[in-house]
């Protein structure tokens, strides 16, 4: 349990999310999401153990549901993974910001991949569901009572499986990540926004006594929580 941060504060709002922040630094810092998620997030092993061996079919083709994608680049690289593995795959990425979904008009095009601007809500209306559905450092920053309706939409869009990997807040983890992110991350938002987000993410303890009933959690790393449903 964290001392220096002993409390949540869900209350701190983070310099990107401010309409009128600066587009390059933006822009730096969508680009900047795949290093801090390549350093942090493991989604390359996540996507080894527990979602690759469940695509063991070879003629049936998957969905996946990426909630709040960023930068994109989290689709962009299963989507590559899954292809190189001979794996059918079709991906929808989805967010409520429109200057990320502009972003992610730029990538390289990838057929498999759809981005759209919508919220989870949106697509729960239309009574669409897909094999998984995974999100990457969303719980941080939403409140209780929103992070459990999510959980919620997530499970109900999904037919197999439901993976959301995010930060665990700790007095160490936000030192490591001052010395660390200062010396490899500039002109963007990436350092501040990431202390930020430390200071609203979860422990291990807060997000047990939140989650609903069948839900799993576990620590794949050094701070970091991933919160599983399987159907």
């Amino acid at each position: 349990m964290p001392h220096f941060l002993k409390k949540r504060n869900s209350g701190l709002s983070e310099l990107m999310d401010s309409k009128d922040c600066d587009p390059k630094l933006l822009d730096n810092t969508y680009q900047q999401f795949k290093m801090i998620n390549l350093l942090l997030c493991n989604w390359r092993g996540i996507y080894k153990t527990m979602l690759r061996p469940v695509m063991s079919g070879p003629s049936k083709t998957y969905t996946l549901l990426d909630i709040g994608f960023g930068g994109g680049d989290i689709p962009v690289s299963i989507s590559k993974w899954a292809k190189k593995d001979g794996i059918k795959l079709k991906i929808t990425a989805i967010e409520t910001d429109r200057r990320s979904f502009e972003f992610a008009q730029k990538l390289p095009e990838d057929p498999n991949i759809q981005f759209l601007h919508c919220s989870s809500s949106d697509l729960l209306n239309k009574g669409l569901q897909y094999d998984f559905v995974i999100s990457n450092h969303l719980m941080h920053h939403l409140n209780d009572t929103a992070l459990v309706s999510l959980l919620n939409d997530a499970r109900s869009l999904s037919t197999s499986m439901v993976l959301f990997n995010d930060i665990e807040r700790s007095d160490l983890g936000y030192v490591m990540f001052t010395t660390i992110a200062r010396l490899i991350f500039h002109n963007s938002y990436i350092v501040k926004d990431g202390l930020t987000s430390i200071k609203r993410s979860f422990t291990r303890k807060e997000l047990r006594a939140l989650i609903p009933e069948k839900w799993k959690l576990k620590t794949p790393g050094l701070y970091r929580l991933l919160l599983i449903y399987e159907h």
